[in-house]
């Protein structure tokens, strides 16, 4: 019996998942400068709530996709907007605001809250909200 021969390199498997991964993180670069940049167009006042926003949600929910939805910060997973940040200034309001979308899960009997107003963020504010995007992604 000859031995068999060992196939070389990675499985077309292997390569689907590899070529996956490469298209996740680009969008997430890509999601990351868009948000950025939306950021930058704020007042200075929205943008530093909007910074605030980006970096407890990155941090409590690492695997969302940071993306621009409606030109807005957004976090998705799955092509799905997660949670999102509306500054005030976006539809002359006086208040920005977090969201969350239905695919939130952040169920609490028959009826909670999906937005929430912000003039500006305590620490116990930033404490709430990092519990709320943990708990919106679980």
């Amino acid at each position: 019996m000859s031995p068999t021969k060992k196939k070389e390199g990675f499985s077309a498997e292997e390569k689907a998942a590899m070529r996956a991964r490469a298209k996740e993180l680009k969008a997430a670069a890509e999601g990351e400068t868009a948000v950025l940049d939306a950021l930058a167009k704020m007042t200075p006042s929205d943008r530093a709530l909007g910074k605030r926003i980006h970096a407890i949600v990155t941090e409590a929910a690492p695997d969302l996709v940071p993306k621009t939805w409606y030109g807005m910060p957004a976090y998705a997973r799955d092509g799905k907007v997660i949670v999102f940040f509306r500054d005030a200034g976006k539809f002359k309001e006086r208040y920005a605001m977090l969201g969350f979308n239905d695919s939130a899960k952040l169920d609490q009997g028959s009826m909670w809250p999906i937005a929430f107003a912000l003039t500006k963020l305590t620490a116990a504010d930033e404490t709430k909200i990092r519990a709320l995007v943990k708990k919106a992604v679980s």
